[in-house]
């Protein structure tokens, strides 16, 4: 098969593992930055054009598409799925996955525990919004975050109410949920590949950081799920449509709560905490669907 993963770097760890592990199975595999495609749009054929060459012989597609390039990234995605090329991960389902506020909503009606959560509408009425998730300490994240940045633990309540007005200030939209204190800094990352969990991984942050990313100096360490846990990160695959992607949860004195789904989970730290390997098993998902 003809597979391209659309990243614009090429030397990230899980580009090249995807890369090893597409050619070891006899693929041609080539890195595509999303960006440098133009997007051509004709009524009965429409195709990618990259470089010197039209993409009209691609058989599979992985999207590696940063948060920062989502819309022009997702409207490639788009394209190669009007050409019929088969994808790990649809458009739509990205663009619902990074939408934190959206993707919340529908993993609440699709019945998975998560914190209690409050967005608002730049409300002046702060100390009602902090109530709303049982008083403080509360985290408080913008929408557009990632890897734990624009997340912030405010302790006390003269804090949130700080945080939360200079936020309103700066019309930056936020959601405020409540602090697990049991999880104790630590969160849990199931990998799903069509579906399945094939990799899961403990987090747990650097002393005094309640944020457990390992971008952010935290580490991880192979963990195996319980069946809570199974079953919420499964669900909540199904429930955003995403056959592959990272469920990041907290455990908690009620049960697993879900934080976010990620649409395009980093391999490395999934792959150095567990030994498994995820890039053979989203090659051969990719296969068992595109024969």
């Amino acid at each position: 098969m003809n597979i391209v993963i659309l990243s614009r770097n090429p030397h990230l760890y899980s580009t090249q593992r995807l890369v090893k592990e597409g050619e070891s199975r006899g693929h041609e595999v080539e890195v595509i930055d999303p960006l440098k495609c133009d997007i051509i749009i004709e009524k009965e054929k429409p195709t990618i054009y990259y470089k010197d060459r039209y993409l009209n012989y691609v058989d599979a597609i992985i999207p590696r598409i940063g948060a920062s390039v989502t819309f022009y990234g997702c409207a490639v995605v788009r394209q190669f799925e009007m050409m019929g090329v088969f994808t790990i991960v649809t458009s739509d389902a990205i663009l619902r996955s990074r939408d934190k506020l959206r993707s919340l909503q529908r993993l609440s009606k699709a019945g998975i525990g998560m914190p209690k959560t409050v967005f608002t509408n730049y409300s002046r009425d702060v100390e009602e919004v902090i109530e709303h998730v049982g008083g403080t300490p509360v985290i408080i994240k913008l929408l557009e975050g990632t890897q734990g940045l624009g997340v912030v633990l405010a302790e006390t309540k003269n804090a949130a109410e700080s945080v939360l007005e200079a936020f309103n200030g700066l019309q930056a939209r936020v959601i405020v949920q409540e602090f697990i204190k049991e999880a104790k800094g630590a969160d849990i990352r199931a990998l799903i590949v069509d579906g399945q969990v094939v990799g899961a991984m403990k987090r747990q942050g650097k002393e005094g950081e309640f944020r457990s990313n390992l971008h952010r100096g935290g580490n991880a360490d192979i963990i195996k799920l319980n069946t809570d846990e199974l079953r919420v990160a499964m669900k909540a695959s199904r429930a955003l449509k995403l056959p592959v992607c990272g469920v990041d949860m907290l455990q908690s004195a009620r049960g697993p709560l879900l934080l976010e789904v990620n649409s395009t989970p980093g391999l490395e730290g999934i792959e150095t905490a567990t030994g498994k390997n995820i890039a053979r098993a989203i090659i051969t998902f990719i296969e068992r669907n595109r024969k």
